[in-house]
């Protein structure tokens, strides 16, 4: 299995990719906000996603990168595997990629996701996201008009979009930095 930055040859696995994410959402019952094919095209030609691809040239699994607020705030979204490459362990491979990615490219960035799934939530936790409360993530209009096409949009809206069903969860480099320093300090301060 190959995990790969994408790039324009990647292209032709986007109707492959945004078929699986509709029928993924259908399956589940579950609000994954749909994608157009040119939206995913973008990402993919941009080099903001990472694609699986089996040694055959199958298409495995995808995740991509969009950024909000002048790039202070990263998401990692549209996570999606293909049915036959599943519980594996593929996708902890993917979203621990796009998290290196998202730090290489946006390293100051807070990275964030909106999850109904205990598989990702698990994912995140181990990646250093924590639970947070949807006011802490961007506030960018265009981040909220992406969940518009989501099952679950009515109730964001009547919830004034401070809570959904989706779990918001949040990493801040510079607490992960601080965290890092005071273990340290701990470290030092109880060999003196």
């Amino acid at each position: 299995m190959k995990l790969e930055v994408s790039s324009e040859k990647h292209l032709v696995y986007v109707e492959e990719i945004r078929n699986e994410m509709e029928d993924s959402a259908k399956k589940r019952g579950t609000g994954i906000a749909k994608r157009s094919s040119e939206y995913l095209g973008k990402k993919i030609s941009e080099g903001n996603s990472i694609i699986a691809i089996d040694e055959d040239g199958t298409w495995a699994g995808f995740c991509y990168i969009e950024t909000w607020t002048n790039g202070e705030y990263v998401a990692n979204s549209g996570l999606i595997v293909s049915p036959q490459f599943r519980n594996a362990g593929l996708a902890t491979l993917i979203k621990e990629r796009i998290f290196e990615l998202s730090r290489e490219k946006y390293p100051n960035a807070k990275i964030f996701g909106l999850t109904t799934g205990l598989a990702v939530m698990k994912i995140n936790s181990s990646l250093g996201y924590k639970p947070v409360i949807y006011s802490e993530l961007t506030q960018d209009e265009q981040f909220w008009n992406g969940c518009k096409n989501c099952v679950n949009y009515e109730i964001l809206m009547m919830k004034e979009r401070k809570n959904c069903l989706c779990t918001a969860m949040l990493f801040v480099p510079e607490k992960v930095n601080m965290n890092k320093e005071k273990d340290f300090e701990s470290i030092n301060n109880d060999n003196e």
